[in-house]
C-alpha cells in the first residue's frame, strides 16, 4: 500500500512531539556545522539524490535562498520556478499541476497568496507539500523563530511571548503552536486587525494560554519575547489605513522597557524601519532577528527531513 505523504501545510494539525522534534532537529543540524563551508553536505544527507520543487506567486528573499541552501545542505537538488513561469499561471490547473509534479520531482515548497492553493495542491500530489507561506500561515517561519528563542532563553515552555501590531498570519501561526508548546500568548492589535477568532479558539482547545488586547504595554509588560511583522503585507490595498490604526504599536525603546529585562525582540524580517519597529530595537542588543533569519536554513532542512520520512 502506498504511504500517504507527510504534508507541512498547518501548525495546529501537529502534535507536541512532532513540534519539539523538528524544533530540537533543527538545533543539532546547525550545531553539527559550525565552521563548514556553507555549500558542505551534511554528514546523514537525508535528501540525497531527492530534487525539491519551489513554487513562488510572492516574492521573496529568506524563504527562497533557505530552501535552496537547505535542499543543497541534505544532499538535494531544487528547481525554483514563479507560479507565471509554469501553465499553472496561464489556466492549468493545481490539481493537474500537482499529479505532474509529483512524477518529476520529490516534494514541493509552494509561497501562496492564497491557502487554499495549497490544500488543494496538497490533496492532489503524491509527494510531500511545504507552506512556505499563505494568507493563514507561515510555519517554516514559526520553527526557526522558536529555534531563536530556545537558543537565547530557553525552552519556551512556560514563557511569555507577545505579538504586537497586526494580527495576521504569523500571528496566526503563533497560536497554531501555543498549546502543543506550553507557552502563553498575549497580543496587542487594534479592532480591525485582530487575529482570526478560529485560531484563537484552536488555541485554547490544546491548552494554550491566550490574551488579546488593544493596549501594547499591557502585551508587553513581563514577556520574555516581543515579536512584531510589517504593519502592510504584500498584497494589502489599505496602506493609509493601516499605518494610521497600527503607527501605535510600534516596538520602540520604551515599550521594549516594559518586557522582562531579558526578553528578546523577534521579527521575521523583512522590515519597514520606522513604522512596527525602531531602528535602535531592531539593531539593538535585545534583537535576535539576524539568528532567526539564519536559522531559516536549519529549521527548513529539519521540515524537510521529517517530509522525506526521517
Amino acid at each position: 500500500m502506498t504511504q500517504e505523504p507527510r504534508h507541512f501545510i498547518d501548525l495546529w494539525r501537529f502534535d507536541a512531539a512532532t513540534l519539539r522534534a523538528l524544533i530540537e532537529d533543527a538545533k543539532l543540524r546547525k550545531a553539527a556545522r559550525t565552521g563548514w563551508p556553507k555549500g558542505a553536505v551534511d554528514a546523514d544527507a537525508p535528501a540525497r539524490d531527492r530534487t525539491l520543487a519551489m513554487i513562488f506567486e510572492k516574492n521573496s528573499t529568506r524563504t527562497r535562498f533557505s530552501f535552496d541552501a537547505a535542499i543543497r545542505q541534505l544532499g538535494g537538488d531544487s528547481i525554483i520556478v514563479t507560479a507565471s513561469d509554469m501553465q499553472l499561471g496561464r489556466g492549468e490547473t493545481i490539481e493537474d499541476t500537482a499529479r505532474v509534479l509529483s512524477r518529476m520531482v520529490d516534494a514541493v515548497m509552494i509561497r501562496a497568496n492564497a491557502h487554499a492553493t495549497l490544500e488543494r495542491f496538497a490533496a492532489a500530489a503524491s509527494v510531500p507539500v511545504i507552506n512556505g507561506l499563505s494568507d493563514a500561515g507561515h510555519p517554516c517561519q514559526i520553527i526557526a523563530d522558536l529555534q531563536a528563542f530556545e537558543e537565547h532563553r530557553g525552552l519556551v515552555a512556560g514563557k511569555t511571548l507577545a505579538w504586537v501590531g497586526d494580527g495576521n498570519n504569523m500571528c496566526s501561526s503563533f497560536l497554531h503552536v501555543a498549546g502543543q508548546l506550553g507557552f502563553t500568548f498575549k497580543m496587542a492589535c487594534p479592532d480591525a486587525y485582530q487575529p482570526d477568532r478560529l485560531d484563537i479558539a484552536r488555541a485554547v482547545e490544546r491548552g494554550a494560554t491566550v490574551e488579546l488586547t488593544d493596549d501594547p504595554r499591557e502585551a508587553v509588560r513581563g514577556a520574555d519575547a516581543v515579536i512584531a511583522d510589517t504593519f502592510v503585507s504584500m498584497g494589502d490595498l489599505d496602506h493609509d489605513e493601516r499605518l494610521a490604526a497600527l503607527m501605535p504599536y510600534q516596538v520602540d525603546a520604551a515599550l521594549m522597557a516594559q518586557a522582562a529585562a531579558d526578553a528578546v525582540f523577534l521579527h521575521c524580517l523583512p522590515a519597514h524601519r520606522g513604522e512596527e519597529v525602531t531602528d535602535e530595537v531592531l539593531d539593538g542588543p535585545q534583537s535576535i532577528v539576524w539568528d532567526e533569519a539564519e536559522n531559516r536554513i536549519h529549521a527548513q532542512k529539519a521540515i524537510l527531513a521529517w517530509c522525506f520520512g526521517g
